[in-house]
């Protein structure tokens, strides 16, 4: 899809984040999706989430904690991941920059 016809960034920047979703297609369960990470001092979320896919994490822009299962790690620019969306995570942003992450959601057979 084209990047006029996509939808704009939705979400409450106090929830952590907002996204872009990139592509939805009624042939594949994989999501791509831009997170627009909240900067420091205007993000209120602490609550980690869960959700039944995987997630990979590609970071574009910018520096995220990510905490995962009990875990904390710094990513930045160029650094990716995959886990388990059943675990608890949490992307927190290190400044007031924020940070974007390309995202991609596989649903588990």
């Amino acid at each position: 899809m084209e990047q006029s016809k996509r939808q704009h960034v939705i979400g409450d920047e106090h929830m952590g984040y907002s996204y872009e979703l990139l592509a939805k297609s009624r042939f594949s369960s994989v999501e791509p999706t831009i997170v627009h990470v909240t900067p420091k001092d205007q993000n209120v979320r602490h609550d980690p989430y869960t959700h039944t896919e995987d997630e990979f994490i590609y970071i574009l822009q910018g520096t995220i904690e990510l905490f995962y299962d009990d875990d904390t790690y710094e990513m930045s620019q160029g650094d990716t991941a995959y886990f388990k969306g059943s675990k608890p995570h949490l992307f927190v942003p290190v400044d007031n920059i924020g940070a974007k992450v390309l995202t991609i959601f596989i649903e588990n057979p």
